[in-house]
């Protein structure tokens, strides 16, 4: 297996995804095929303030996808004052374990490591302020204003996180909604190649409001019974959730150097924008899809039909889910005419869509299947959604657990993350090579 001086390594991972507080628990979810969704009771949406009117509506969906304990916090392992930790918003305080569990399975400690990490991080609408803080806001003296403002405003997630673990490499917040995730890995990856830092540690979190279901409206993106269906014919959307993830990425020839443990490999990466030409600003392109997929296999110097699998962005709409797989055909057929050989799966049937962690999840998920070389379940596909031509196609949706074929090359997939606004990204992820000898 040969590498290239612009590959990049994942050394370390970790997260909290609904029904998984640690990739050993996301890897069991996926490799079983659980769906990790939450039911209400009425008692609980009573007691978390949805208001009555609302329960008797046929259209509330009495469902979530959630994580548990996002109110509690090691305040004082961060040397965070009790008061700090009253105002900070729970995004940020989940960031900063994951960052530091993901950074302690990598085997690096900032205070005894040599070389710079960067941190390149992004969050999701900060609703403890909406909910918990706007009364406070309001009577605040411009003092407090400040104090409320370090430590709600997204653009302190990756500074705070640097400043707590002593990471003196570059630290920026990173931001382009649903495509948040893979954008920040982009983005490392170009810092890592361009030799801006020595080691990078990336990610994202939303927190959606707690306990709580939501409105389904036909034509939106909410599924009307909870379920993500990608690619099925009776797909109408999905769920939005609550998760964190973050990975720590290093060249690879340094990783091999030093003997890190290497769950995958970051072969190319790219990014792009939709711009104007589509019916509107939250629709998807056929287009942009196609261009970052096709711009990524150039950049990771591989071809299609050396990629086994696809994690699909996959949010289970009837108008998205088409327009995907098309995007992903246009790319593919620029270098092969073959059929139904590539996998495809969206991990957001089973843990929701989460919002600007979507794209970790999805990337955790590929590099675990990678690592272990099996293929795990895309849940709730019975019968192709009538307007995806998968006959035609390089696609068949995974529906199993199996395990990985090898083939004469090297195990490959591609991972997409498509974010409301345009700003598309697609990575190209290899197995690991083989870890030496103890």
């Amino acid at each position: 297996m040969t590498y290239s001086d612009t590959d990049v390594a994942i050394i370390g991972m970790a997260c909290r995804f609904p029904g998984a507080d640690s990739v050993e628990q996301f890897w069991n979810v996926l490799h079983e095929g659980r769906e990790t969704l939450t039911r209400y009771t009425d008692e609980e949406l009573l007691a978390a303030g949805v208001p009555p009117e609302r329960l008797a509506d046929p259209g509330y969906v009495k469902a979530g996808q959630e994580i548990p304990d996002v109110d509690l916090f090691d305040a004082d392992l961060f040397q965070i004052t009790p008061d700090e930790a009253e105002i900070l918003d729970p995004q940020h305080r989940i960031f900063l374990e994951c960052a530091l569990t993901a950074l302690e399975r990598s085997g690096y400690d900032p205070d005894r490591t040599d070389g710079h990490i960067g941190v390149y991080a992004g969050a999701g609408l900060n609703t403890y302020l909406l909910s918990n803080l706007s009364e406070r806001y309001r009577a605040a003296s411009s003092v407090d204003h400040y104090r409320l403002m370090l430590a709600n405003d997204k653009d302190f997630l990756a500074t705070r996180t640097s400043y707590k673990l002593n990471l003196r490499g570059p630290s920026l917040s990173v931001n382009t909604a649903c495509s948040t995730s893979l954008v920040a890995v982009h983005t490392a990856c170009l810092a890592l190649l361009g030799g801006e830092c020595d080691m990078a540690l990336v990610g994202a979190v939303h927190l959606a409001p707690r306990g709580q279901g939501y409105q389904y409206q036909e034509g939106m993106i909410f599924s009307p019974d909870g379920h993500c269906r990608a690619f099925d014919a009776q797909a109408q959307g999905t769920v939005i959730g609550s998760g964190a993830g973050v990975v720590v990425l290093k060249r690879l020839k340094e990783a091999l150097a030093d003997g890190d443990w290497i769950h995958a490999v970051v072969k190319g990466s790219a990014v792009n924008n939709d711009g104007a030409n589509k019916t509107g600003y939250t629709a998807p392109s056929i287009a942009g899809q196609a261009e970052v997929i096709a711009d990524a296999h150039e950049v990771a110097d591989v071809t299609p039909d050396s990629i086994g699998y696809v994690e699909a962005h996959g949010t289970g709409t009837p108008l998205g889910d088409p327009i995907e797989v098309a995007a992903l055909t246009q790319a593919f057929r620029q270098s092969t005419d073959d059929t139904g050989f590539c996998g495809l799966g969206s991990v957001k049937t089973n843990v929701g869509h989460l919002d600007t962690a979507a794209g970790m999840a999805g990337l955790i998920k590929t590099a675990l299947m990678l690592e272990k070389r099996s293929l795990v379940p895309s849940l709730h596909f019975t019968e192709p959604n009538p307007e995806i031509d998968f006959a035609s196609s390089p696609f068949y949706v995974s529906t199993g657990t199996a395990d990985w074929p090898a083939t004469d090359g090297p195990r490959r997939a591609g991972v997409s993350s498509f974010g409301i606004g345009g700003t598309n990204a697609h990575i190209v992820l290899q197995e690991p090579p083989a870890a030496p000898e103890p």
